[in-house]
């Protein structure tokens, strides 16, 4: 059985959108090196007028990673979130959802991150 999971980027306005963009995408990256089946790009909005990529515009933050639910990668795919938020001088926002439940990660202390992360991957892992 497989489960799609929603991972989101919400840039911080004040960033420099194109070091946003390329950290985004590393953060892409990250997660395509974990054991998970897939990751794809997911389609948002209109494409506004002048973009680059014309009618196949998609937004880099925005990605569903389809994940073995046997596998046990859920952990290590929000503990790569985690660290990439935590590595960022920018206050992004990263939004994880599965089976419409969705977590919300940001600047917070690393401490209360952790608790929130633990039990929302507990919530998970128990519910499979």
């Amino acid at each position: 059985m497989q489960v799609d999971v929603t991972v989101v980027v919400a840039v911080d306005p004040e960033a420099d959108p194109e070091a946003a963009e390329r950290s985004v995408w590393r953060l892409r990256g990250e997660i395509e090196e974990l054991d998970v089946e897939s990751v794809r790009p997911v389609a948002v909005g209109e494409v506004p007028e002048g973009a680059k990529g014309g009618a196949d515009v998609v937004t880099a933050g925005a990605v569903i990673v389809a994940l073995s639910a046997s596998g046990g990668v859920l952990p290590g795919l929000v503990s790569v979130v985690n660290d990439w938020l935590g590595r960022q001088s920018a206050r992004h926002r990263v939004s994880v959802t599965i089976d419409g439940d969705t977590i919300e990660l940001e600047r917070a202390s690393d401490a209360e991150r952790q608790r929130l992360i633990d039990a929302y991957v507990r919530r998970h892992n128990t519910a499979r």
